[in-house]
């Protein structure tokens, strides 16, 4: 029985960034052996608070307690040395390096000339075994890991620096489902050994699920500490954003009219067999189906972002062949990716540039850029989509994980495109984003644009959309209608216990 109560005491935090208070007056404590989730809206000050707990960006008042004892940490190493391991969403593995050589890197910078790589293999294969993992191989590159073993690999490395807590940020926002399990059947095992896990994510399912107490930030404030088996998810929202649940998915009364796209029998590669769909003005479709059953991949064909094998796709009746995204805005057709980051906006480019990026006849019609031409298109969408920035001329990686998205819609909406398909639209943004971006959907076809939405997440789909197929193994195997809509159907579907 440890002679504290907490393993990490952070009291009275505040920092500032250029004038603007992150954090005021945060109070965070995590018991030893917990699994502690940190909630809150993107800008809620999380981020901010881990970088104050590691070092990365000490805090400018307060006290933070280590077992009980103050501590100064003023740099990572000081983190490290402490004790606190954070592992965030974008590894810090050196990808080329084999396993072994990626956990027991720290042994590298010793000064000795020699390696003993019998002894360094065999001491990260005992760090594997004790966690479970003894069946990753020691000598495999960590770039021919699924992301859940990188993860692993992330983790051992903690271990061997003698982490009693470990931060994980949104540790499972390109997993499969297959590899969450694997991930909290090893967060437990780091519990039961009494590491204390401090858990960031913005999955509402996964918290109830993983999480002893969860901490609530807003605005850089704290707001309360709870008892995981004591709230349910209406209150955690409410603490969250201010909103009860029931306003989570906004009304709609649908006013659909005629087929705009159909798409049928698509093939595409070894992911899409014959996948069939239609979507109508004013109306919000959804493809559903557990993860790799072919949805972004038979979007992407029709598209022309990859190659379609076979099938058709009509618009308004007459058919279309696609060969890029350039075609597909030329009628019409815009297209939010999976993956906003890398394929859905320019991170180190300035808000304005990414917005007209899509629509460069409109603005520079002779080859140059009009600014009487393009500031009225960015004002327009900036204020549509409400995008939260000080300025247009701000790089995007400086907004909020929910504004980027938001940037990346303005994109698409610039191009006048009628026909929208959104894939995985609210992919690791807060609670209030989604609100938001559920609203902005419900705009769009309230304006007739027809809207095909991928998601992962069920409730999602029954919340927003008016009908949904559902796709399992690369083939469309049921379409549900708005009052049809539920887990039950959709997991039948999905796992081919029934299909139409």
């Amino acid at each position: 029985m440890s002679d504290y109560e907490y393993e990490v005491e952070m009291h009275h935090i505040c920092k500032s960034f250029s004038g603007v208070k992150a954090l005021q007056d945060v109070d965070f404590c995590v018991r030893p052996g917990e699994i502690h989730a940190l909630m809150g809206e993107n800008g809620a000050g999380k981020s901010t608070l881990i970088r104050c707990l590691s070092g990365v960006g000490p805090a400018d008042s307060g006290e933070i307690k280590l077992k009980g004892k103050p501590v100064h940490i003023s740099n990572p190493k000081d983190g490290i040395l402490n004790g606190i391991s954070v592992i965030y969403q974008e590894f810090a593995l050196v990808q080329h390096l084999t396993v072994a050589e990626n956990i027991l890197l720290d042994d590298f910078r010793d000064g000795k000339p020699i390696v003993n790589w019998k002894k360094m293999k065999a001491k990260a294969k005992q760090y594997l075994d004790e966690l479970g993992f003894g069946h990753i191989n020691v000598n495999a590159e960590v770039r021919t890991l699924s992301v859940a073993y990188q993860q692993v690999v992330e983790i051992c490395k903690a271990l061997i620096r003698n982490a009693s807590v470990l931060v994980l940020d949104e540790p499972t926002a390109v997993m499969t489902a297959k590899e969450v399990e694997q991930l909290f059947v090893l967060i437990n095992r780091l519990r039961d050994k009494g590491v204390s896990i401090v858990y960031v994510s913005h999955r509402l399912n996964e918290i109830f699920r993983i999480s002893d107490r969860i901490t609530v930030l807003k605005d850089g404030q704290y707001v309360g500490t709870v008892n995981t088996s004591e709230i349910d998810q209406n209150k955690l929202v409410s603490m969250m954003i201010g909103r009860d649940l029931s306003t989570f998915f906004p009304p709609r009364t649908p006013d659909i009219g005629e087929v705009v796209l159909k798409a049928e029998h698509i093939k595409a590669g070894m992911a899409v067999k014959d996948i069939s769909f239609e979507v109508r003005e004013g109306e919000v479709l959804g493809l559903s189906g557990l993860v790799g059953a072919g949805r972004t991949e038979a979007v992407r064909a029709i598209l022309g972002v990859d190659k379609m094998e076979s099938g058709t796709v009509t618009l308004r009746g007459k058919p279309i062949h696609l060969k890029s995204t350039k075609e597909a805005y030329a009628h019409g057709i815009g297209f939010l990716p999976e993956d906003r980051k890398n394929q859905g906006v320019l991170l180190h480019r300035p808000i304005y540039q990414n917005i007209t990026l899509s629509c460069q006849k409109k603005i520079a019609p002779f080859g140059w850029i009009f600014k009487n031409k393009e500031m009225p298109i960015v004002d327009k969408y900036v204020k549509e989509v409400t995008i939260k920035t000080a300025s247009v001329y701000n790089d995007v990686d400086s907004l909020s994980g929910g504004n980027q998205q938001k940037v990346a819609l303005a994109k698409i909406l610039a191009t006048d495109s009628k026909v929208v398909f959104l894939d995985e639209p609210t992919r690791g943004v807060d609670v209030g984003a989604k609100i938001e971006i559920f609203k902005l959907i419900n705009e769009l076809v309230s304006k007739k644009y027809a809207v095909v939405m991928i998601s992962s997440e069920m409730a999602e789909i029954i919340g927003m959309c008016d009908r949904a197929i559902v796709i399992r193994e690369g083939r469309s195997v049921g379409e549900l209608q708005k009052d049809e809509l539920s887990e039950m159907n959709i997991i039948q579907y999905a796992m081919g216990v029934k299909e139409q």
